[in-house]
């Protein structure tokens, strides 16, 4: 992973204007874009209002959200974006590439909050980490950072593995980029004989399994993407039915039934959002607010899974697990 000076919101607390905005002459609007459903959304939007509350914002009370899903059809995003443009929204946060381009080509007056796993500069949504410049900022996951870390970590809980599959999302090109630039050396160190599977529909991770299950692949390694993220609860499923050994980026994946996530606390960037949400409607401005890079790194295990699964957790991993599952 490479090293960088990790921002966090303690450090920049004091960069919201000591005269906020107590009282709206009207009730202020943030609009919330993502390509995903409600149902797949619901804590996150739950750590969101967190955020917002910390910053003294209650929904339905003195602020107001606009959701905008667009159920997996990412060909809707730029249409919600405008949408949300001509509502006259004082915040649109988004979630994945996807959705914050979107919203970028839409305005480029109103603030835009993102969370993304990928390095945002290298995405160009924001010129620099620490002086976003126009009118973007957010959080950065840097899930993606993690794949060789991940790789190793599927091997300590599953040395006999050898044949690994390698799921993405062919719609999600930054992700799956760094995900496939990562994948190939780690595995390699690794004696991992890796083949990449791409699925950006339900139907279309069923149709992935069956082969996974056909060609006796020993693991899965599920990329980190906006699609595959919010299909956790189908991902583990199938996961279990097939007798996969899976590595998920979000603890949300092991939380239903997946083996093992490594990667950073989803809930707590969320909530970081909210935080920012509520910062700028208070007066902030993007271009003086850091990218967020996130801290809390979890390695989550399901030991009910791998007993399921007949596999022993090293007592190396059981002593260093953020979270056991029992």
């Amino acid at each position: 992973m490479r090293r960088r000076e990790f921002i966090t919101f303690a450090s920049i607390a004091a960069v919201w204007p000591a005269a906020a905005r107590a009282q709206q002459s009207t009730t202020p609007v943030i609009g919330f874009l993502d390509v995903r459903s409600p149902e797949a959304m619901g804590d996150r939007v739950v750590a969101f209002r967190q955020g917002l509350k910390e910053t003294g914002f209650i929904e339905g009370d003195n602020v107001t959200i606009a959701y905008r899903w667009t159920e997996n059809r990412t060909e809707r995003l730029p249409e919600m974006a405008a949408d949300l443009v001509r509502l006259k929204a004082a915040v649109i946060a988004t979630a994945g590439p996807p959705a914050a381009f979107a919203a970028k080509a839409a305005t480029t007056t109103i603030p835009i909050l993102f969370v993304v796993a990928e390095d945002p500069v290298l995405l160009g949504l924001v010129t620099s980490l620490g002086r976003p410049a126009g009118n973007l900022t957010g959080i950065n996951l840097f899930n993606t950072e993690l794949t060789a870390k991940r790789l190793a970590l599927l091997h300590e809980l599953v040395p006999q593995a050898k044949r690994v599959a390698v799921l993405v999302d062919p719609t999600d090109a930054a992700n799956t980029a760094s995900t496939l630039r990562d994948v190939d050396p780690a595995s390699r160190a690794m004696g991992f004989q890796i083949k990449v599977f791409d699925a950006s529909s339900s139907r279309e991770i069923d149709a992935v399994f069956e082969a996974i299950a056909n060609e006796r692949q020993d693991a899965l390694f599920v990329g980190a993407s906006t699609f595959l993220n919010g299909q956790h609860v189908q991902l583990a499923q199938l996961s279990a039915f097939h007798r996969i050994p899976a590595s998920y980026a979000l603890r949300e994946s092991v939380e239903v039934g997946g083996l093992m996530s490594y990667g950073a606390n989803i809930a707590d960037a969320f909530r970081q959002l909210g935080v920012y949400a509520g910062g700028i409607i208070r007066g902030a401005k993007p271009a003086d607010l850091p990218v967020v890079q996130a801290t809390k790194i979890e390695l989550v295990i399901n030991a009910r899974t791998a007993r399921m699964l007949g596999i022993a957790v090293p007592q190396t991993l059981l002593s260093t697990a953020d979270r056991i599952i029992e």
